[in-house]
């Protein structure tokens, strides 16, 4: 090989050794980039607008309650959402008589955050939703479902959780994973060199090791009957992780595994599975 054809080359290399690096770091920032925006609820969706006192911020949320004999569950929305996207798991809940409490997680709709952090500074956001139901709700049966990154936010933090029932949907167990697929769905076989330089990111950016953001290190300590929930064709949380993680909670616990479902609103997809199943074990464990 010519000294001008191993220039060539090695400039080729280096080329692809930029991009590479240059794509993971946007990839992260986008993912932990905020998302705020003002929420509007549908009409045909009453709900009181409240504020909730937060770690060093306020957060918003929508509450409808059905008085002082239904229990309560607190939804939290994933990656990028807001509540309004939990409109439609509401709406069941309200049906089978339960009282629902939405929020926007910090940096995330109407709630202020620098940055996402996949969890972590969020699971202050549902502490602090936890102990308004409690002072808004006393004496009533408390339950929280979280989707995505608002399970992942239900399971971090310190535990026992403090609510009588949790619900986890599409929830990764360990954030390696869940990084190298999502990246899989974008770029393919790329996902084995960005995933890497992806995750050696997460400490310098958010503070925390990426051993802190896996809530499979927490399922087994909630305190709390645990429903686990996932879609068998879900590419963003697999259905074997979704077994992982129920594997690893503690008994009394439950699963659903929802047949043709991907990463979606499982309330849409199959409201009577989502009835026989979900709404049927909040019903069990907030019974009186």
């Amino acid at each position: 090989m010519t000294r001008r054809a191993t220039g060539w080359l090695l400039g080729s290399v280096l080329v692809v050794i930029i991009l590479i690096v240059a794509g993971s770091w946007g990839f992260a920032t986008l993912l932990v980039k905020p998302t705020n925006h003002r929420i509007v609820l549908p009409a045909d969706f009453p709900a009181a607008t409240v504020s909730i006192p937060g770690d060093g911020h306020a957060v918003a949320g929508s509450w409808r309650d059905l008085g002082a004999d239904s229990p309560v569950v607190l939804l939290l929305h994933g990656l990028r959402g807001d509540r309004a996207s939990m409109v439609p798991r509401a709406r069941v809940l309200l049906d089978a008589g339960f009282s629902v409490l939405l929020i926007d997680q910090q940096a995330h709709g109407e709630t202020p955050g620098e940055i996402i952090t996949l969890g972590w500074r969020e699971s202050k956001d549902v502490r602090a939703a936890r102990d308004w139901l409690r002072a808004q709700a006393p004496g009533r049966r408390i339950a929280v479902l979280g989707v995505s990154l608002g399970g992942a936010a239900a399971l971090l933090g310190d535990q026992p959780v403090g609510f009588d029932a949790v619900v986890i949907e599409a929830t990764y167990p360990r954030l390696g994973r869940a990084l190298d697929n999502r990246i899989g769905i974008r770029a393919g076989w790329l996902r084995k060199l960005l995933a890497p330089l992806l995750l050696v990111q997460i400490e310098p950016r958010l503070g925390v090791t990426p051993a802190q953001l896996e809530p499979i290190r927490n399922i087994a300590t909630l305190g709390a009957p645990v429903m686990i929930v996932g879609g068998s064709r879900d590419a963003h949380t697999t259905e074997e992780e979704t077994r992982e993680l129920f594997a690893a909670a503690s008994e009394p616990k439950a699963l659903w595994i929802v047949e043709g479902a991907a990463h979606q609103d499982f309330a849409r997809f199959d409201r009577a599975g989502y009835e026989q199943n979900v709404v049927a074990f909040l019903r069990r464990n907030l019974a009186r």
